[in-house]
């Protein structure tokens, strides 16, 4: 479990519980220590909340599991924040991408530490410093070599296959899991409702392509649909994985100003919408020929005089 982080400088107890891997804190070889940063979301265009490990060679997500009313003990004090927090590995060329797009419209190769730069979020440029980032650019963009500089421009092609790789491993790996996708999934219980013949690939790669949607802009998940030999769906919220449904939010992380703190939206507590089994059984009362409840409470009309 990662150190805990204060929301503010101000609030006391007030500490995130945070599970993640053992490299994220490894500073036995790097000196430096695991950073928050607010950088672009490649999906959002928004801020959001990553983390990079010690000596800046990975870069993690920061995703918040909640459910309504729930606070952790730690020691002897009560967190009021009762979010699970999970940083988890992610592909830096993700953030880097949308930097390499907006260069290649002017269909020119540049240096790459030219490329990731951002006024709004100047820590995108700690990016290339990621064991996979420069070693992995030729997935996204196309190369030349200049005497011992590289240059990189933007390549819709190779995106458009990278990430359909992407796809086909992410369907690898939800097959070996044993995963159940599909229109016969019970999304808030992971239970198959049809036989396992009617699971068909299709369902796969759709269910794939929304998960790596996550992380690529609204254009790009479109490109990647027709690229992966999909046609669009009319109603394309009823085959959205199980995981857009449910009741726990595993959306990324947003960063404010202070990108100690999570996103407020996500801390408000919301009222139930569901009626309680007693509000059905009153609601089917016949009413006719009742008084309101107010009646027994109203001031009494004055004796007039003979």
């Amino acid at each position: 479990m990662a150190p805990k982080k204060r929301r503010t400088p101000n609030t006391q107890n007030d500490n995130w519980v945070v599970i993640s891997a053992d490299s994220i804190i490894n500073s036995t070889k790097h000196n430096s220590d695991p950073a928050f940063l607010r950088m672009r979301n490649p999906s959002t265009d928004e801020a959001s909340l990553y983390v990079l490990g010690s000596g800046d060679l990975q870069l993690y997500e920061v995703k918040a599991f909640e459910e309504d009313f729930h606070s952790w003990f730690v020691g002897q004090t009560v967190q009021r924040d009762g979010r699970l927090i999970f940083v988890t590995p992610m592909d830096p060329l993700y953030l880097i991408l949308p930097y390499l797009i907006k260069s290649g419209r002017e269909g020119k190769f540049q240096p790459v530490d030219q490329v990731v730069k951002d006024e709004d979020f100047p820590a995108c440029s700690r990016l290339l410093s990621c064991t996979r980032s420069l070693a992995s650019l030729h997935h996204i963009a196309e190369e030349k070599e200049v005497g011992s500089q590289k240059f990189h421009r933007y390549s819709q092609d190779r995106t458009m296959d990278w990430l359909k790789k992407k796809v086909e491993r992410t369907v690898v790996a939800l097959k070996k899991k044993n995963v159940c996708v599909g229109e016969g999934v019970k999304s808030t219980t992971y239970v198959r409702v049809k036989s396992e013949s009617d699971n068909q690939e299709e369902d796969y790669l759709r269910y794939a392509h929304g998960l790596i949607s996550d992380y690529i802009s609204a254009d790009l998940s479109k490109a990647l649909l027709g690229h992966l030999g999909l046609s669009e769906l009319k109603s394309p919220k009823e085959t959205e994985p199980p995981s857009k449904k449910r009741k726990l939010s595993d959306k990324p992380v947003e960063a404010e100003e202070d990108y100690t703190k999570f996103n407020s939206a996500d801390f408000a507590r919301k009222p139930p919408k569901k009626m309680t089994a007693a509000q059905k059984t009153l609601a089917k009362v016949d009413k006719s020929g009742m008084k309101p409840m107010s009646s027994f409470f109203s001031p009494k009309a004055k004796a007039e005089k003979k």
